[in-house]
């Protein structure tokens, strides 16, 4: 597997344009619905960074620290993932070539791992606070209610979103590699975030307080990593076994790339070379 982290592949990228259709909505409504989950994703992480500056007693300290965590990250992750596949579904819905298929092939190859992340670290961030952080009791304020939900609960609703309504295919198992990596990163964060600003992001992290437990935090965490891979896997194989194997609905597709395919099948026929006559 480590072998294939730097190869991108020389078969055709994508040539149904699973990143940008569906089986169950025409690429217009799905450019829509992803464009409405950016916005509502950059609305509220730009909100929470503006009322933690106008309301905390530390001013925007709070809203600095925020990059700390791994809930904030890869909330904005989730915002430019949807901002980037509304773009190529937009370019698509409106040419019948998306975006995606003018990019080098490496990017190509990142956006496929970008969705890989957004399907799998939404569902950590949602059942580790749920399971671990969560103090039991329901917030005091409509903001601490709100913006925990959105950035807690919504998250792996969004993620939900990409795993049932695109056509996308099952992710490359090469990307086991990269979510754990990813995480690593972020642990070497938490500890730089401790030396530089003073705190631990998540208490688990802190071994004074922990102990051992960091350890078994810490693997616990890449553990149920690769589980949720494998889950997510499976559910967008099954997905497509059955929208497409059973139920036939082999996706909707851009009116502009339907034409340019007729187009194409017509001036084959016009070129073939015909069979001689027996006759």
């Amino acid at each position: 597997m480590a072998g294939q982290a730097f190869r991108f592949g020389t078969d055709p990228w994508d040539p149904t344009h699973r990143f940008e259709t569906s089986w169950l909505l025409s690429p217009w409504v799905l450019f829509i619905c992803r464009a409405l989950i950016s916005l509502y994703a950059f609305t509220t992480l730009l909100f929470v960074l503006a009322w933690q500056c106008a309301r905390a007693v530390t001013g925007c300290e709070a809203s600095r620290a925020s990059f700390s965590y791994f809930t904030s990250l890869t909330y904005w992750g989730l915002a430019f993932y949807f901002l980037a596949a509304a773009t190529h579904t937009f370019t698509y819905a409106r040419s019948g070539v998306p975006l995606l298929d003018r990019l080098p092939r490496p990017l190509q190859a990142l956006h496929a791992a970008f969705y890989t992340t957004i399907i799998v670290y939404p569902i950590i961030v949602t059942v580790v606070y749920w399971a671990r952080l969560y103090s039991g009791s329901w917030f005091d304020e409509i903001y601490a209610g709100w913006s925990n939900v959105s950035q807690h609960a919504l998250n792996s609703v969004f993620a939900f979103f990409e795993l049932v309504v695109p056509r996308t295919d099952v992710p490359q198992p090469v990307h086991m590699l990269w979510l754990i990596l990813l995480l690593a990163l972020y642990l070497a964060l938490a500890y730089v975030t401790k030396a530089d600003k003073g705190f631990y992001p998540y208490d688990f992290l802190n071994p004074k307080e922990q102990g051992s437990l960091v350890a078994a935090y810490v693997f616990g965490i890449a553990v149920g990593c690769l589980v949720v891979f494998g889950i997510v896997w499976g559910f967008i194989w099954l997905r497509k076994y059955v929208t497409e194997a059973k139920l036939g609905m082999t996706g909707k597709f851009s009116s502009k790339a339907r034409a340019a395919d007729e187009a194409g099948h017509a001036e084959m026929a016009m070129t073939k070379p015909r069979e001689p006559s027996l006759a």
